[in-house]
């Protein structure tokens, strides 16, 4: 009897937010994969997305290095944060992670109210980029724990939010974007019109209406109900803002309010597509390039008997972008099947089947505490995948024997 298991197993996942990096949750699969299929081939390639973990895992791909700074956090208190200056690249490249300045896990559970967060400690790390050298700044958007449109990073990079009576609104998280009438960039650090600069994002968020980030991130961020629609409507003031200010130094073909990734990381891509003149691109796009030392994830799938992806939360949201989808779609141009690790499986998770994964897998086995999981969450998905390819060993022998 012959039993056909799967004998190359690709392994390409997120990371789990506020627990483990993308390496981490690879090395977990890997250890799950080599307990099932001792004789499997592994090709692990956790897939950056310009979330947490991202400048790190990026900057040991490259040769390159971390930079550590402390920076000003969404909540402003000073936190420690970093960016990364990659190796082999034409020009001298800093990536910057948004979420390592101002990325939820730097908002206390108690503190999380996203009309008053700032992104601020952003804007300093792409000028100690700057300071660096940087010559190209591509921003990874993910994770994130603000919405206030980006203005605290412009702030920090030299603008000034004026009030209606043109006075500075300085500390301008969501909420005081109600009162931004206007957007002076005169003072903005000359350095930035001397590099390139790449927002890395999912170009499905939208800074305004109906699916704007105020709706359907603001909940996540801890946003009541009432702060849902206080931040929809400030983001809407701000919109005309930025939209003003696009007009006056000339950019043409952006569309503030429903352009794709306006709303990145609570409208950050907008507010660095109108001061700094980036560019909002596929983040998939940006970090699965190998200019920025991506691995050669596509030969590796087209080779592959399985593909297993992972992400925190399997959910409505996981056709919209995330990165259990996208490896989905490059594995279903090779015709792979696809089996996806969730921490959590959320409303809408039968949806991820009409976009090429074709079983989820939970990997807590019993109830615990969010605490308890996340501190076990190593071995948990380690466990899960050793339960899943049990499964599939067995369906093979008994498709053998039939």
């Amino acid at each position: 009897m012959t039993v056909r298991v799967p004998h190359r197993v690709v392994i390409a996942p997120s990371g789990f937010k506020e627990s483990l990096d993308a390496e981490q949750v690879a090395d977990a699969i890997a250890a799950g994969v080599r307990r099932a299929l001792p004789g499997a081939v592994v090709f692990t390639a956790p897939v950056v997305d310009g979330g947490e973990g991202s400048a790190r895992t990026l900057a040991s791909a490259t040769g390159g290095r971390v930079v550590e700074r402390r920076v000003t956090g969404p909540v402003g208190d000073p936190v420690e944060s970093h960016f990364a200056m990659l190796g082999r690249t034409p020009v001298a490249t800093a990536l910057v992670e948004m979420a390592a300045a101002a990325g939820l896990r730097h908002v206390p559970v108690d503190r999380r109210d996203p009309t008053r967060t700032t992104t601020y400690g952003v804007g300093e790390l792409i000028l100690a980029a700057l300071d660096e050298g940087a010559r190209r700044i591509v921003v990874g958007c993910g994770d994130s724990g603000t919405s206030d449109g980006g203005a605290g990073a412009l702030v920090a990079l030299g603008a000034r939010v004026l009030d209606r009576d043109g006075r500075p609104i300085d500390t301008p998280g969501g909420a005081a974007l109600a009162d931004a009438a206007s957007l002076d960039l005169s003072g903005l650090d000359p350095r930035l019109a001397e590099v390139e600069m790449v927002v890395g994002c999912n170009l499905t968020n939208v800074l305004c209406g109906p699916r704007g980030v105020a709706r359907v991130f603001g909940p996540q961020k801890g946003a009541t109900e009432q702060q849902v629609e206080q931040l929809s409507d400030a983001l809407d003031t701000w919109a005309g803002v930025l939209e003003a200010a696009a007009s006056e130094r000339g950019v043409g073909g952006l569309d503030v309010r429903h352009g794709a990734g306006t709303g990145a990381s609570g409208g950050l891509g907008a507010a660095l597509a109108v001061g700094c003149g980036a560019e909002l691109r596929s983040r998939f796009e940006v970090f699965l390039h190998d200019d920025l030392g991506a691995p050669e994830i596509d030969a590796a799938i087209a080779q592959a008997d399985l593909v297993i992806t992972a992400e925190g939360a399997v959910d409505y949201q996981t056709p919209r972008g995330k990165v259990p989808a996208e490896v989905a779609r490059r594995a279903k141009l090779h015709g792979k099947p696809v089996m996806a690790l969730a921490g959590s499986i959320g409303t809408g998770a039968a949806d991820v089947h009409d976009i090429g994964i074709d079983a989820v897998v939970g990997i807590i086995p019993i109830p615990m505490e969010l605490a308890q999981a996340v501190e076990q969450a190593s071995d948990l998905v380690a466990q899960a995948t050793e339960r899943a390819l049990r499964l599939v060993v067995l369906g093979a022998v008994i498709s053998s024997a039939a």
